[in-house]
C-alpha cells in the first residue's frame, strides 16, 4: 500500500485494527515508536545498482492497556514526519515484534490494516541461471518419456 492510500484509509476510519500475517490481530493498545523512511542501496547479484525507500512505522505493544491510538492521532505522526518522508508516495512498510522485528507490507480489507508477509527473491535470474520455475511432471509422462528401459522385464534393474 503506497503512503498516500494508507492516509486516505485512516482519514476514513475511526478505529485502528491492524491484523498480523498470522490472522491475529495486533492489540489494540499499540503504540507507534517509529516513523520514517527506510532506504535500501544495495547491487543485486547481477551487479544492478538498486535502490529501495519505503515509509516505515515501528508497532510497539505495552503494558499499557488503556492507550488507544487514533488514527487522527496517526496522521499527525505522519505530518509531523513529512520532512523526512518528503514528497514521493512510497509504500509503507510495518515493523513488529515477533520472535524476531518482522517486516511487513500493508494492504487494507474492510477497515482493517492486514500486515503481509514479505519474500526474497532473486533480482537477476537471467544472471544466476536460476529457471524461471521448476517443470511439473507427472511420473505417467516421466514412464513414456523415457521409453521402455525401465519396464517391468526389460532387465534394467
Amino acid at each position: 500500500m503506497k503512503l498516500s492510500e494508507f492516509k486516505s484509509q485512516l482519514a476514513a476510519t475511526n478505529r485502528l485494527n491492524f491484523v498480523q500475517a498470522n490472522g491475529s490481530p495486533v492489540p489494540p493498545h499499540f503504540h507507534i515508536t517509529e516513523a520514517g523512511v527506510t532506504t535500501k542501496h544495495f547491487i543485486d547479484c547481477g551487479g544492478t545498482e538498486r535502490t529501495e525507500k519505503f515509509v516505515s512505522f515501528q508497532l510497539w505493544v505495552s503494558d499499557d492497556v488503556q492507550h488507544r491510538l487514533q488514527p487522527s492521532k496517526l496522521l499527525s505522526i505522519i505530518e509531523m514526519a513529512g520532512a523526512i518522508i518528503g514528497s514521493d508516495d512510497p509504500e509503507v512498510e510495518v515493523e513488529y515484534q515477533g520472535i524476531t522485528i518482522g517486516r511487513f507490507g500493508l494492504e487494507s480489507d474492510f477497515g482493517q490494516f492486514l500486515l503481509t508477509t514479505k519474500i526474497t527473491n532473486c533480482l537477476a535470474p537471467d544472471f544466476c541461471g536460476v529457471p524461471a520455475s521448476k517443470p511439473k511432471i507427472q511420473l505417467s509422462e516421466l514412464a513414456s518419456s523415457i521409453g521402455s528401459c525401465c519396464t517391468p522385464g526389460s532387465g534394467c534393474c
